[in-house]
This record gives C-alpha cells, structure tokens and sequence, in this order.
C-alpha cells in the first residue's frame, strides 16, 4: 500500500454470497467519500464456485480498486476466516490503522463507516466500537452486553421473570440506548477495532469457531485497557441469522450445532476455569429444573433447546480444545 489505511473493511463469505455481494453494494454507495478505505472479503471454504461468483462481481461492478478476495479452505469458522485477512494486513510494512469486522449479513447504512471512523479520533480510549444495530424497517436489534458468565446462565435456564429482576446486573442482554455507551462487550456484526489492540493482545482466538469470540476477544481487550463504546449514529442493518443457522434453530427450539457448545465450554473455562465450567452446568441444571416445574405446572412450551442439557457438557473434559474441525464437520 502506497498510503496508510484509515480503516481495512474484513468480510468473512461462507454460503452467503448473495448476502456478501448485498453487503459490497451498499458500501460502494459511499465509498468514493471514504478515501484511504478498502474492503477485503474471505471466501471461507464455501467453494471455488462462490469464490469466482464474488471475482466476476468485484470485476464487474468496478470495485477492484478498493475490494480483494482471499479465498481460503476449509472453512475456518469466524474468528479463523478473520484472522486470515488481518494476520496479512498487520503484516503490512505500513498496516491499516483500523480494521471494521463486518458479517456478510449486513448493509451498510449511509455515512456509517463515516461515523465510527469519527468515533475512533473522538474517543482515543476506545479500541473497540461498533454501531447500532437494526432491522431493515429501523427497528433496533440488541447488540451490546454485560459478560456470559454462570448466574446469566442460570438466568436463562430458569426463564422466569422474578430471577431475571433479582439477577438482573448479571443479565447479557442491555437495553438499546441512543446515546453513546460504554457495554462490557459488543457483537462482532459490525465492530470497528483499533490496530493497537491487535499489536497488544493478539488476533481472534482462532480456539473457537463460531459463538462467544466477541465477549473473549472484549475482556482480553478491557484486561489491556481499552474500552468497547457503542456509537449509535452509525446505522447498520444487520439481518441476523440469514448466515449461520444458531439463531433460527434457538428460536425454534431445535438442537444447535456442537460447535455452539464447544464455544460455550471454552469460553467459561478460560475466564472462570474449569471448576467454573462445572458449576456454571450445575447453575444452568438448577435454572433449567425451575422453569420445568413452571412448563408443567402451566403447560408453556418448552424454551430450551433439544438435548441442551446433554449438550452443555460438551467438551467437559477438554474445555480448550480447539474447536474448529468439530464445528467444519457440523457445516
């Protein structure tokens, strides 16, 4: 590169092409007011068809000159089709100053990327932000969280709304706010992270291969220093789980994908040990035996998913084992 980069712009594209040529279409709308910005997008080991599908549109549409395609197999998950990219560009002799992961299933609203650049030179303490989130009507989505940790399991297990109010500091989800905040982490949908935090603490943990990446890589970064903000005036529609099947088989109760559950076992036995894992299950084992007694009592249907008690013990005895062939063989 001729001239350091303001922003490097990460796709990761896996059996999501149509929805990553959406998302390039509505960045080229406004590229031409973001100079010193480029885009690079992962085939993640979809297939050499989906790679030349993405070529032929970067050539057509005239977007080679700010979009690259670096096509990759087997599929690595998020955080390795991720890495793949940023490992390249941090070894830049002059690298990007920041890097926007951005999921295929996204659209850019206007002047976004505009605004999180601003937010960046405006809060220099921020080495993580990321926008609001919303559905395609403006309806917001819910993006930013207080850390997973073993009573906001219980909290989901027990599903009832008393255990919710009493716990309620240890509750994930934050309400969504218009204003500027400061949440223990951010959905990696759409997050802009500074280059020093990479230089600092390293890249995604490539351990996990879909799920709990963005809480991890936010309390590494927090551990360092740095603070997650969420700027709500930039505007991006996410259209949350037309890429990965983990949200509609939750919403219709169905079994997830091992891999969900692998992640979940990493993640809790590296911030709270294995002895933590443990009693976050046992936790989940007690919340789950309240809101049975509740399903029965008043006859509601079931809110956890298939075989979820079985699964939560997965990886039990191997918490840290990487995760990324069990969940390229769940694909």
């Amino acid at each position: 590169m001729s001239e350091q980069l303001k922003l490097l712009v990460v796709i990761v594209n896996y059996k999501a092409t149509g929805l990553t040529l959406d998302c390039l279409q509505s960045i080229s709308e406004q590229i031409a007011s973001l100079p010193l910005v480029k885009v690079a997008v992962c085939e993640n080991g979809t297939g050499d068809a989906d790679a030349k599908i993405i070529a032929k549109a970067i050539e057509d549409n005239n977007w080679a000159s700010w979009c690259w395609l670096k096509a990759i197999s087997p599929n690595r998950g998020f955080s390795g089709g991720n890495n793949a990219v940023l490992k390249d560009a941090l070894n830049w002799s002059d690298p990007p100053e920041n890097f926007l992961l951005l999921n295929a299933d996204t659209i850019v609203r206007e002047n976004a990327i505009n605004e999180l650049l601003e937010a960046a030179n405006e809060n220099v303490s921020a080495g993580i932000i990321s926008p609001r989130l919303e559905w395609p009507d403006g309806t917001p989505q819910i993006s930013c969280f207080r850390y997973i940790n073993p009573i906001s399991e219980f909290i989901d297990a027990a599903h009832t709304g008393v255990f919710t109010k009493i716990f309620k500091k240890f509750d994930v989800p934050i309400d969504v706010v218009d204003s500027p905040s400061t949440p223990q982490w951010t959905t990696f949908a759409c997050a802009l992270i500074r280059k020093e935090v990479f230089d600092q603490i390293g890249l995604l943990d490539p351990g996990y291969f879909l799920y709990f990446d963005d809480p991890d890589f936010c309390r590494r970064a927090q551990k360092n220093g740095w603070a997650v903000l969420n700027w709500p005036k930039a505007k991006v529609v996410h259209l949350r789980g037309k890429s990965n099947p983990v949200k509609s088989l939750t919403k219709e109760r169905k079994r997830r994908p091992s891999y969900f559950y692998a992640s979940r076992a990493r993640y809790l036995a590296k911030f709270y040990g294995r002895v933590g894992l443990w009693f976050t299950n046992m936790l989940w084992l007690v919340g789950r035996s309240l809101s049975l007694i509740r399903e029965k009592i008043g006859r509601k249907q079931e809110h956890v998913c298939d075989s979820e008690v079985k699964d939560i013990w997965t990886n039990w005895s191997h918490p840290m084992r990487t995760t990324g062939q069990l969940g390229a063989d769940s694909k």
